[in-house]
């Protein structure tokens, strides 16, 4: 949109980008474990990772002794997923208002997660709640994860962070804990708890099925 300048030209306003989309996806495998073969695999040595993962085409096709096609996150996302029987597109864990509102929540980031953090605090004695949160929504980064390349990887793939089937019950137990409060300067009415609700609403879903969750970007 613009508006008409004093001269009555029209001028085009600043371009403001849509913010940033968020997936969960329910994920098989603990990431921690795909690391390393990954790695071997990225370097032509495809054993380890064809021994845990035999029911992908993708995998089950990559040469012995030649180089993976593939990027270090395209591989993670190939490998952990919780795809359907014979490669179909995964079940998501909900198609309904949980999934599209903290997928793109009203913040500068859309991040329903980071909101989360930074608006609430932890009581005395809860050792769990911001941990998970930070591993959901920042586990991959270099930094975090102690690798590189698994964040982000061919064609706009942003793979943000996971948590597996036990770290998923955790963080249910902690959010029914009530050892986290919800500071007075909360920039958004409500925000915090919606994403709660939210969340909660998917990591329920992910303990039914007894699956791990990745958290994605898409710009």
């Amino acid at each position: 949109m613009g508006n008409y300048n004093q001269t009555g030209v029209f001028v085009m306003g600043e371009y403001l980008p849509p913010s940033a989309f968020y997936t969960f996806d329910p994920i098989r495998y603990d990431l921690i474990d795909l690391i390393e073969p990954i790695l071997s695999s990225i370097g032509g040595d495809h054993s380890e990772i064809k021994k845990i993962i035999k029911e992908s085409n993708d995998i089950n096709n990559l040469e012995e002794g030649k180089e993976s096609p593939f990027d270090h996150s395209t591989m993670l996302f190939l490998t952990s997923i919780d795809w359907k029987e014979g490669g179909g597109s995964p079940e998501p864990l909900d198609n309904g208002i949980a999934r599209d509102r903290i997928g793109r929540f009203p913040s500068d980031t859309g991040n329903a997660i980071e909101y989360i953090l930074e608006f609430t605090r932890e009581k005395d004695g809860e050792i769990n709640f911001h941990e998970l949160l930070i591993k959901l929504t920042n586990g991959l980064s270099a930094e975090n994860l102690g690798e590189e390349g698994f964040d982000r990887g061919f064609g706009g793939m942003e793979l943000l962070g996971w948590l597996n089937f036990e770290e998923v019950k955790l963080l249910l137990d902690s959010m029914h804990s009530g050892r986290w409060m919800i500071k007075s300067n909360e920039t958004i009415d409500g925000g915090v708890r919606d994403s709660l609700r939210h969340l909660q609403t998917l990591l329920k879903a992910a303990k039914r099925r007894k699956c791990g969750i990745l958290m994605r970007r898409h710009q």
